[in-house]
Order: structure tokens, then C-alpha cells, then sequence
């Protein structure tokens, strides 16, 4: 729909020329409709999907109507998470960075709550937050809820799933009966139903229909493939279309923390996200995703719950949810802000018929492909370097080398061989290890039987005879050890294979327990009961220090400075 430009919605100089410097043009259909009766007084109710702008179509109005003379809370909005908490009060800063004096504080659960405190008595006028923490300090004293003219509940129906109902209610028992209420929603059920017939003034109702679902920019499509191969497959989908940014969403918090060691023992430079993190490390994890440090974010649904990151190029469904509503909030998150997005989701057996749901409520066709060959992945990466190339030796930006190019010519070595070794050594050094994928469809047809019992018989990983794990491919004799990289220091670790240790659990749990940067790790060498890591200089005392308590496989261990095999248990 055609919207009028903000100037005409009523709106003060100091928020128009705020909104003029972020470079908005016009409002989105919920803003149009949302601001001019919030600037009334009416209370609202606004229906509208993920990422439609919901955030500034309450947030204008409440700045709108803020006295910034007054040194005492005047809104308040409540969200359902901590990271929706913080964006929410990042906004408000944004769209109120002309008005002078304003002061607004986000208010949340697993942060020190002294900050909080100072935050609340030095005059905050405005409180994002979450129920849980809110009603601490009004229990406390510390929130003063008396002087609220206008209460927002951001994600109504978020807040009611995730169990805030009794907090909620006790929040809004506490305003005064004459403040202006807004409920925004992505849904109207009858959880939401009963809380505006409770706390709301006969308020008008917005909806912004939408005629499907998911939006156009997102291409939707999914993989059949078994729990054991879904990184592999992973591994090749990113391979072949590298994103700047990326997010995959699991089920459960296991699950997070197995694919991002996976992912992070192939190369990747990915993070994890979810309830167990505290919040310093959430706040630093998403930091660095927004940075562009971290390239993919391992999430469950409530940890990624209202992240507003436009630039996200891939969602990945690695574990399909089992609520249609959680897909669309999933698949939301990328194609925002009139880019193209992607939405790629992992099936199999009788997964598909949850797809079909999926598509029934979402009125979206997702389009079914199949695995890329390795052939093909390989091909694409030739593709990309041949690309990188080509744009290198156009724009002249490269150094010559032309002794060292000399020196090889002189030796008789032609200029095709010399760029072929180039590229070759380029390919290995940006390749990924992959493995097998077993492609077998639909198990549960009987007629397959026979071919299955057939194969060869797995062990005690699920893995086949043939299989290698990175860890035990050809290496050095039993008990030699290659000289360290420069830079890096050879630790000792007391497990080794015949203890079921894997190279990618050394990985995550020295990233986990030691907090080291991604991707610095070194060579990690197993052997029966020992196994040797090179880690960079500078994190030896760190690594050492923060694994004297930790566990492997369940199992206390020794990490010390490699005194050589001579001096080995």
C-alpha cells in the first residue's frame, strides 16, 4: 500500500529530522496506520508480521509524547528477551538521538543489576525490559510505575508462550488506570484476546494483512537428508554460495553445540547462541556476528528471539521446528529491508509431512533440491578463485614477485605450470574437509529393507568400516611429534583414542572452557593415550589455567607444555 511520508503523520521536528538522518523515506503500512491514533491517545492494538517495522511504529509516538524535563519513568515497554530488550532501547536511542536530555535504560535479566539500579535513579524516562526483571525492581522499589502515561507490550504473544503471563499482569495491575496502552503482535490468540479485554481501553484495532506468510524475497527450499550427514551437507550448501552473514537455527541447545564444533573444526568461523550463555558472552557473540567477525550464528528460537540484523544472507532450519509459527520467525530473520534472502531446511523420513504443514500455513511453495556432489562444490570453488583472480589481475592490486617468478622460470618451469601450482596450492589451502553422504530416501518402506541389511555393519558411532575421521588419517609414527608452527606452543592433553576422544571435541572444549578466538587453534594429533594441540603462544597460561577442572567425554584430563615422548606418562 501506498503510505504518506512521515511529515504528514503528525510527528515533532526533532523526530522527522532524526528519521531524515537514518535515511527513512516513507513509513511501512503498520507505521502509517499506527502512529497518528497513538499520538491521540487511543489505545491499540497492531497486527503485523516479523520485521514489518513494528519497533518505530510504537517507539515515534512514545518519543512523541516524552517530556524530557521530567526525570521519572513515562513508558514503558515490555519484550519477551533480553536481546529484543536491548535492540528495542537501540532504536529508541536512533530515533530520539535530536531530543536533548532523553534517557532511556534497557532492563533485563542476566546482567548485573547494579547498573540497572543507577540507571533507574539517575531520571531513566523511558524503560525497555523484560516481565521477569521489571517486576524484581518493582518489588524492590527501584521502578517507580506511578507517573507510566503510555505502557507498550512489544511481541504480546511471545511473552504469553514463553509463560510471563502472571508477571505481566502483575506489571500492568501496577500502572495508573488513565495510561495509554499499545499491544503489538505478530498473532492474535486468545492469550492476547484475554490481556487486551483486561488491561486495554476499548482500543483500535490495526491489521495489516499479508497474503502469504513469508515474504517474496525469500527463497525457500529444502534437503532430505539423515541426522548424521546434515554438516556435511551444510558444509557444501555454504561452500557453493559463501554468505557474509548466516544464522541456523536448531532445537535444542545439544544440538547448537554440536554443529558449531563441527562447523568450527572444518574451518568456518561460527559461534553458538543459546539459553546456557551467559549474557557477557551473548552480548559479545552477537557483537561480533554484527561486526562480520563471526560469519554463522548456531542459535536455538528463544536465544535469536528478535535479533534485527539486516544484512543476514541464509537461514538454515537444521533442525525443523515444530511449530509452523516458529518457521516463519525463523525464515524472517534474512530477506528483511527489500534484500533477497535464503531459507534453507534439513528433512527426512517422515519430516516431510511437517513440511507440508509448513506449506499449508505459510501458502508458500518450498522448492525441494538435491544434494550438491562434491563435483560440483569443487567446481564452484574453482568458479570463486578463478572470479577472485580475474578481479585481482584487473585492478592491478598484487605484488609482482617477479624474483621469485624469475628464479622458477630460469629452472625451467613454463608460466602455465607456475599459475597452475598457484591456483592449486589456493584450492588446498581454502578447502574443507568432506566425507560421504548417504543419500538413502525414505527407510520406512519396507521394500528397501534388503538393500539396508545388505550394507556393511556401522560401529559404535553410527560410522562404516571405511569411514576416517580426520583424526585418524595417515600421520606421523606412533609417538613422533612434528615440530610446532611458528607461534604456536605444543600442549600435551592425557586422552587420547583408546578414551573415544575426537579432534573436534579438543576443538569445542578448548573453545568453550578457554574462551580462545575462532580459528586459532593449530594441528591437533591423536594418539591411543595421549594427544598432542599447538595453540598460539600467548593463550598457553590461559589454556592451562582455565582446563584444570574441565571434562572430556566425562573424564577429568591433564593439558601441560609437550616435554617430548621421553618425558611422557
Amino acid at each position: 500500500m501506498d503510505t504518506p511520508p512521515f511529515s504528514e503523520l503528525g510527528l515533532p521536528d526533532t523526530l522527522l529530522a532524526a528519521i531524515e538522518t537514518l535515511g527513512y523515506e516513507r513509513p511501512s503500512p503498520i507505521q502509517a496506520m499506527s502512529i497518528p491514533p497513538a499520538l491521540l491517545g487511543k489505545d491499540l492494538v497492531g497486527l503485523s508480521a516479523t520485521g514489518s517495522g513494528k519497533t518505530a511504529a510504537f517507539t515515534l509516538p512514545a518519543l512523541a509524547k516524552l517530556d524530557v524535563r521530567q526525570g521519572h519513568p513515562q513508558v514503558l515497554i515490555l519484550c519477551p528477551t533480553r536481546e529484543l530488550a536491548v535492540q528495542v532501547c537501540e532504536e529508541v536511542h536512533r530515533l530520539g538521538a535530536k531530543m536533548t536530555g532523553l534517557h532511556a535504560t534497557p532492563v533485563y535479566g542476566g546482567a548485573p543489576i547494579d547498573r540497572q539500579l543507577r540507571a533507574l535513579r539517575s531520571g531513566a524516562q523511558l524503560v525497555v525490559g523484560t516481565p521477569g526483571r521489571l517486576l524484581d525492581h518493582l518489588r524492590r522499589g527501584s521502578f517507580d510505575p506511578s507517573r507510566i502515561q503510555m505502557a507498550i507490550l512489544d511481541e504480546a504473544d511471545r511473552m504469553l508462550d514463553m509463560g510471563f503471563k502472571d508477571e505481566m499482569d502483575e506489571l500492568l495491575a501496577a500502572l495508573p488506570a488513565s495510561r495509554q496502552t499499545l499491544f503489538f503482535s505478530a498473532t492474535m490468540n486468545p492469550g492476547v484476546s484475554r490481556l487486551i479485554q483486561k488491561f486495554g481501553n476499548s482500543p483500535e484495532i490495526i491489521e495489516i494483512q499479508q497474503k502469504a506468510r513469508t515474504v517474496s524475497t525469500v527463497d525457500q527450499s529444502y534437503f532430505e537428508v539423515r541426522q548424521r550427514s546434515k554438516v556435511e551437507v551444510l558444509s557444501r550448501i555454504l561452500d557453493m554460495n559463501p554468505p557474509r552473514l548466516g544464522i541456523i537455527f536448531c532445537n535444542t541447545k545439544r544440538s547448537v553445540d554440536e554443529c558449531t564444533e563441527d562447523l568450527v573444526n572444518r574451518g568456518y568461523a561460527a559461534d553458538r547462541l543459546h539459553g546456557d550463555i551467559t549474557q557477557q558472552m551473548r552480548e559479545r557473540v552477537l557483537k561480533r556476528f554484527r561486526d562480520g567477525a563471526v560469519e554463522i550464528l548456531v542459535a536455538t528460537d528463544v536465544a535469536a528471539r528478535g535479533l534485527d540484523i539486516d544484512e543476514i544472507d541464509i537461514v538454515f532450519n537444521y533442525d525443523l521446528p515444530t511449530d509452523p509459527e516458529d518457521y516463519v520467525h525463523r525464515i524472517g530473520r534474512t530477506g528483511r529491508a527489500g534484500r533477497s534472502g535464503r531459507a534453507v531446511s534439513f528433512v527426512y523420513g517422515r519430516e516431510i509431512y511437517r513440511m507440508q504443514s509448513i506449506e499449508r500455513y505459510t501458502r508458500s511453495v518450498v522448492r525441494r533440491e538435491r544434494i550438491p556432489s562434491v563435483e560440483q562444490v569443487e567446481g564452484r570453488r574453482a568458479d570463486l578463485i578463478f572470479d577472485d583472480l580475474k578481479e585481482r589481475l584487473e585492478s592491478g592490486k598484487f605484488d609482482a614477485y617477479q624474483d621469485s617468478i624469475d628464479r622458477l622460470l630460469e629452472q625451467g618451469h613454463t608460466p602455465t605450470d607456475i599459475a597452475g601450482a598457484l591456483v592449486t596450492m589456493i584450492r588446498e589451502a581454502s578447502g574443507r574437509e568432506g566425507s560421504a553422504i548417504e543419500e538413502d530416501r525414505e527407510p520406512e518402506r519396507p521394500a528397501r529393507r534388503e538393500n539396508r541389511d545388505a550394507r556393511p555393519p556401522r560401529d559404535d558411532r553410527g560410522l562404516r568400516p571405511d569411514y576416517q575421521d580426520r583424526s585418524e588419517r595417515p600421520g606421523p609414527p606412533r609417538g613422533a611429534s612434528q615440530a610446532a608452527e611458528g607461534g604456536m606452543t605444543r600442549l600435551f592433553l592425557s586422552l587420547g583414542k583408546t578414551h573415544g576422544v575426537m579432534a573436534k571435541e579438543i576443538v569445542g572444549m578448548l573453545y568453550r572452557e578457554a574462551g580462545l578466538p575462532d580459528g586459532c587453534l593449530g594441528r591437533i594429533t591423536l594418539f591411543p593415550k595421549h594427544s598432542l594441540v599447538d595453540v598460539p603462544e600467548q593463550f598457553v597460561g590461559q589454556v592451562i589455567d582455565k582446563t584444570r577442572t574441565a571434562r572430556l567425554r566425562g573424564r577429568p584430563f591433564r593439558m601441560d607444555v609437550d616435554r617430548g615422548p621421553q618425558e611422557r606418562p
